[in-house]
């Protein structure tokens, strides 16, 4: 018989052979932009697009049907995708003032400026610029007299403001014009204290996003420049955010409810994961008492770890949940039910609360955290406002304690996020937003720092750095400290306990009248900081900078250490705490590792590549960058020194002037130290925290060679001799270091 004939006599007889799985069409490419999908052509595959910075994809997404067509998520007519440019919203109204230029909306890069008629002030912005994210930068412009209670509270760009009376009492409430979304607060009220309720309205483009510097400031930077689009109305010296407490006293428990829903694609929910992985890894790299729930959700939510559960205390059991923690579990159950997410919060706090064990006092004294990442299409189980009302009752939550619970709706990647619903679920504070939509994990990173506060951290806890965009350089290196004797800046150091700082031994080859020297501390009230006199100082009776000038050797600087007692304790801040040193118990904590570890443990951790990253503190404050040589590669590093024939003519063993204690740096793009920033920590970062591993000692070029702290000048290519520094290990000089600092750091087993 024919072969074809057999296989359609086959068919006839099994007629289910024919099916053949349908694949939506392959012509969905985007003009100006580029696509992800989520399970390629197959149905239930979720097509994503994207677009370069200042554009927006329209349609932002596609669904992949059983019948093997494409549909928008909401349904919408399906019409050739786009790259279309973003423009921010246009003012409908400005009062007591005129604003230039008067367009329907504003292309990205352009600006708007206005100005008051007589007789009022301008408060906020006088001009302001339409960002690629379609939104405006600054603060909003408001025209106002103060001649009320509160003051004007203004009508932000693209808003329609129904009241003008201010008085204590009045009302406001806000509307957007036609296409654009209302965040922030709709209706405020005009407070005792001078202050307008709950946040400013914004109308925005559905499709924007938020800035991590955006969100900083709304988050609670303390800095008065730094308010931003939070509130213009809110008194410059109040901080405008609440942030996460952080004390050692208190317990937080921390629930992330992490959206898992169909219209969250798989590669957004790793996003989600990826997110919260970083945050717990943050949280407790403060050593503070912390409980985690994981919970997933879709149609149902799914507790992958609770706070009742004693291994949400243990960070490594917490990520290794995260990281195991399945979107495809909610793959029969598709829809979005936020009320069951919130509400399973609910019901563990009231386990919790009823836990043997548990009086009143201790369970009030529990600040809550939840963080929803998700994209805000609640489409079943109802409005979540009675979960969260739930929530609020069982911790009595009230204006006194406003402190005790944060509800942070945040969306994270390339989403199409329902901002309405968004703005609904996050906290409501005076003056405070806690909805916010992020492009990338790397955003959400600096948005957490700024959700931390650790200024109630007043425990000497080593190796705490702010890494946020917005820190300052003191802030993000609180232990860097600068060495004065008399009036001349000479050296850096380290503070590596309240009371004393590491730094170099050269810098007191000259040392007299040190009762006129002094080192100033990082202070969050001061941007110079504070002076603190020395009461001691202690140098290492191996450094003799001519011993080996016998030898043909004119400097030597081994055993260039030094330490410093300060005159009185160094007060705790975010501008001032020590950094970790190695093979101490204070640093095995910061590491997570085991408690019989010593210090050669600790050492193959940190140095643990023929290349390590590192980082030293630059003249202005700024951290730069280098790479520590090990191994194999350290000898190829020092035998620069060999090409030194001006300061070493007659060198035949480079061991002579670098030995063992020597760490080197300076190959590839190294930034290298500049003479004034010897003593300075040379630190590595780790499990969110800063290590000491050596001090910067000596170096072949110095790229300083103005009075101009910000003027660098880089090695030439091919300088002979080539550009190196030296910096002293701490894991060589660690029998000097615990015969000085036993009582004051505790140190582990050699």
């Amino acid at each position: 018989m024919d072969p074809l004939v057999a296989l359609l006599c086959l068919l006839s007889l099994f007629p289910g052979l024919a099916a053949v799985t349908p694949s939506c069409p392959q012509n969905v490419n985007i003009s100006g932009g580029t696509f992800t999908l989520s399970h390629g052509w197959a149905p239930g595959s979720l097509l994503t697009y994207s677009c370069p910075l200042g554009h927006y994809p329209s349609p932002v997404s596609l669904m992949c049907k059983s019948n093997g067509q494409w549909q928008t998520p909401r349904a919408t007519r399906l019409t050739k995708a786009v790259c279309k440019p973003v423009r921010c919203p246009a003012p409908l109204s400005f009062e007591n003032g005129m604003y230039t230029p008067r367009l329907g909306s504003h292309p990205v890069g352009s600006n708007i400026s206005f100005e008051c008629e007589d007789g009022f002030t301008l408060r906020g912005s006088p001009v302001r610029q339409c960002l690629p994210n379609g939104m405006w930068d600054g603060e909003t412009a408001v025209c106002d007299s103060g001649a009320s209670h509160c003051p004007n509270p203004g009508i932000s760009v693209g808003t329609v403001r129904t009241g003008s009376r201010f008085g204590l009492g009045d009302k406001v409430s806000y509307r957007c014009s036609s296409n654009l979304v209302l965040t922030g607060s709709a209706k405020r009220e005009c407070q005792d204290n001078g202050a307008w309720s709950g946040t400013e309205p914004i109308c925005r483009q559905p499709y924007s996003y938020d800035f991590p510097e955006d969100v900083a400031p709304a988050l609670g930077s303390s800095l008065s420049h730094t308010l931003g689009v939070t509130n213009p109305t809110q008194k410059k010296n109040e901080n405008v955010g609440r942030k996460i407490q952080i004390q050692r006293s208190g317990h937080l428990n921390l629930y992330l409810l992490l959206d898992a829903s169909q219209s969250v694609a798989e590669d957004d929910f790793r996003i989600f994961r990826d997110c919260a992985a970083i945050m717990v890894d943050r949280l407790f790299s403060f050593e503070i008492k912390i409980s985690v729930a994981i919970i997933t959700f879709a149609s149902k939510p799914k507790v992958i770890m609770s706070v009742l559960n004693e291994n949400s205390q243990d960070v490594t059991e917490v990520i290794n949940s995260l990281e195991n923690a399945n979107y495809k579990d909610h793959e029969n159950g598709t829809g979005t039910n936020i009320y069951e997410a919130l509400n399973s919060v609910y019901i563990m706090m009231n386990n919790q609360m009823h836990r043997p064990g548990m009086n009143t006092a201790a369970w009030q004294e529990i600040r809550h955290a939840i963080i929803l990442l998700t994209d805000g299409k609640s489409n079943m189980g109802g409005s979540p406002k009675p979960a969260v009302d739930n929530i609020k009752e069982i911790l009595n939550i009230n204006q006194k304690r406003d402190d005790y619970l944060d509800i942070y709706a945040i969306g994270v990647g390339k989403l199409d996020v329902d901002w309405k619903e968004l703005n609904e679920l996050g906290s409501k504070k005076d003056g405070e937003r806690h909805a916010f939509i992020l492009q990338d994990t790397k955003a959400l990173q600096q948005v957490f720092e700024h959700m931390l506060d650790v200024s109630q951290l007043t425990h000497t806890i080593c190796g705490v750095g702010n890494m946020s965009a917005n820190a300052s350089n003191q802030e993000r290196t609180p232990w860097h400290v600068t060495i004065k004797p008399k009036s001349q800046e000479t050296c850096r150091g380290a503070l590596i306990s309240d009371q004393w700082v590491l730094t170099a031994a050269h810098c007191f080859r000259n040392a007299e009248e040190l009762y006129l020297w002094r080192v100033f501390v990082g202070d969050p009230n001061s941007p110079w900081g504070k002076d603190f006199s020395i009461e001691e100082v202690v140098i290492s009776p191996g450094f003799d900078v001519f011993a080996k000038k016998n030898q043909g050797i004119p400097e030597f600087y081994g055993d260039d250490i030094a330490l410093l007692k300060l005159a009185e304790k160094v007060k705790m801040s975010t501008h001032a705490r020590p950094i970790c040193l190695p093979c101490t118990v204070e640093a095995n904590l910061a590491l997570r590792r085991p408690r019989d570890s010593t210090c050669r443990d600790h050492e193959s951790e940190l140095l643990n590549k023929l290349s390590v990253p590192a980082h030293f503190v630059a003249l202005n404050g700024n951290k730069l960058n280098i790479n520590l040589k090990m191994g194999t590669e350290r000898a190829s590093c020092v035998q620069a020194v060999l090409q030194d024939k001006t300061t070493f003519p007659n060198l035949t063993d480079v061991r002579e002037v670098v030995t063992d204690q020597f760490l080197c740096s300076g190959t590839q793009d190294d930034d290298n130290s500049c003479k004034g920033e010897s003593g300075g920590a040379v630190f590595l970062e780790r499990r969110q925290r800063f290590f000491q591993v050596g001090l910067v000692s000596w170096g072949l070029y110095n790229p300083c060679i103005s009075s101009d702290k910000n003027s660098r000048k880089k090695a030439p290519r091919g300088r002979m001799p080539p550009p190196r520094d030296f910096h002293i290990s701490l894991f060589r000089l660690q029998p000097w270091l615990r015969q000085h600092l036993q009582g004051v750091l505790q140190f582990l087993p050699l």
